[in-house]
């Protein structure tokens, strides 16, 4: 990525601060509703603020109703409704009559209160996820809402917490120019490819003898890979990288309207998704270009987001329609998620919980940012407990990227940068074919641990998800301790595999 300009995953956030506690905001549920006013952006994001300092998190079920009705019509006036009780994430079957009675509870309550036909309000019914998106208006209906049984979220797609410029233009982690790889962060290795400095640090190399990731499939979410890179499309199978396949598909519609189904294709028009694949499984061949950890796997990508933030309505339904997919598939192992937002997105956290309940190891990166959000600790959705959180660090001991969450909540670490530079990082494949460029952050370090991941399932193929993060759990350099900030720390990928 570009040298400060852009950061992996990062989380630019310009907060905008009023007089206003947001202790003090009044609940229109006991004051008149006639008489309350819609809050500002700054009232709003100084309530954001505030929760995330002392909560760690937004739940805005919780949030004083006036709060989360501004949110919402702020936010286009479309809220997602999870129902059912505590763990209805999802149903495999047909819906039990509580949970169906739950639901239609919900039309009935934003019916009544908008006084529209159940056709005009509600505008996505999942069929899987236990949760729809109904349009909001009214006060009234927020009151409702949140006093009614069996509604396990009310989330919003209000984007007004973020004000930077790159990411209202959806391009924040993106960049698509080839770079001059510095010839100290790397070597040859047969046939004449590329080796990134760091995969010696994790004796990557070593665990080559013992598995090169063939016959597992790695499912990555991202920003989709681009069209002119050759090696993760035509020349997949190349060199000593054969008998394996890519796969691109789409999820993520391109519109600023939420009504819009027009999927706009599997092609990535960021950066990301294409850097990550490459740090997954770009092939191991003589192009002179770098390889990936897993170079004999399988890849199956999904772009089901325009950037690595997920603060759209479009990308936050891509993301879940991609872990729905890639949950249903039964060659899919492992999942890398190497995208992520600064608080819990309810129909995203059910579609992760739906993954891990079908056996996938679902890896999420912990977080990278300005100094700015370096509060913010790991990010959602690497800080559920049915994923497994990876973070970066520099070259120098354990000192985290210039950029990089942490927190107890991070299972693993990655050495991915060069203490003394910024912006030499982890060498992949670049946009276009021939071209090469740097990738940093938890973004890469995710990919990497994937592509590890990869060579442990495929050394073990019986394995269960849970015997092979026990494998990598004891490979790691704190085991069996796991220090406060780092999770079990470093892994050796040679020590994974044997």
């Amino acid at each position: 990525m570009k040298k400060v300009i852009l950061f992996t995953l990062g989380l630019f956030l310009v907060f905008s601060c009023t007089k206003d506690d947001p202790s003090e905001i009044n609940d229109p549920a006991v004051t008149s509703i006639d008489n309350q006013k819609l809050l500002s952006v700054d009232e709003i994001n100084k309530y954001i603020q505030d929760q995330l300092k002392t909560k760690g998190d937004v739940v805005w079920l919780e949030a004083p109703a006036v709060v989360l009705w501004s949110a919402a019509v702020h936010g286009g006036n479309i809220v997602s409704v999870g129902y059912g009780e505590k763990g209805d994430s999802f149903s495999l079957q047909q819906r039990s009559p509580d949970l169906v009675g739950a639901k239609n509870n919900i039309f009935n309550i934003v019916q009544d209160t908008e006084q529209q036909t159940k056709s005009n309000v509600v505008k996505h019914d999942d069929d899987t996820f236990n949760f729809v998106d109904v349009e909001v208006t009214k006060l009234e209906t927020i009151i409702a809402l949140q006093k009614a049984d069996q509604i396990r979220y009310i989330d919003t797609f209000y984007t007004g917490y973020l004000n930077d410029e790159a990411v209202q233009q959806k391009d924040f982690g993106c960049a698509q120019s080839g770079e001059n790889i510095n010839g100290n962060d790397y070597r040859v290795i047969s046939p004449n490819a590329w080796l990134p400095w760091n995969f010696d640090i994790h004796k990557v190399p070593q665990a080559w003898n013992y598995s090169t990731g063939a016959g597992i499939t790695v499912g990555l979410i991202d920003t989709g890979i681009s069209a002119s890179q050759s090696l993760l499309g035509s020349n997949f199978n190349d060199g000593a990288s054969n008998g394996r396949f890519v796969q691109r598909f789409g999820t993520y519609i391109d519109s600023p309207w939420w009504w819009s189904n027009n999927i706009d294709g599997p092609n990535d028009r960021c950066g990301h998704g294409t850097s990550m694949a490459s740090a997954i499984a770009s092939p191991r061949n003589d192009d002179g270009m770098p390889v990936g950890v897993a170079y004999n796997a399988n890849l199956v990508a999904y772009r089901g987001t325009s950037d690595v933030l997920l603060n759209d309505y479009h990308e936050r339904k891509g993301v879940t329609n991609a872990l729905r997919a890639l949950g249903n598939r039964g060659d899919v192992k492992i999942i890398s998620m190497s995208i992520g937002w600064v608080f819990s997105i309810g129909n995203v956290r059910d579609a992760v919980r739906y993954a891990h309940n079908r056996g996938k190891m679902v890896i999420a990166a912990g977080g990278t940012s300005t100094s700015i959000t370096s509060f913010v600790g790991v990010i959602f959705p690497a800080n559920m407990n049915e994923t497994v959180a990876v973070t970066g660090l520099k070259d120098n001991g354990y000192n985290r990227c210039n950029n990089c969450h942490e927190g107890s909540k991070i299972d693993f670490t990655i050495v991915m940068q060069r203490a003394g530079d910024s912006g030499r990082n982890v060498p992949v494949i670049g946009f276009n074919s021939g071209s090469r460029n740097y990738v940093g952050g938890s973004s890469v370090a995710t990919a990497t641990t994937a592509g590890i991941a990869a060579l442990v399932w495929a050394r073990n193929p019986n394995m269960t998800r849970a015997q092979v993060l026990d494998k990598l759990k004891r490979a790691a350099e704190f085991y069996p301790n796991r220090n406060s900030k780092f999770g079990y720390g470093n892994i050796d990928a040679l020590k994974a595999v044997q």
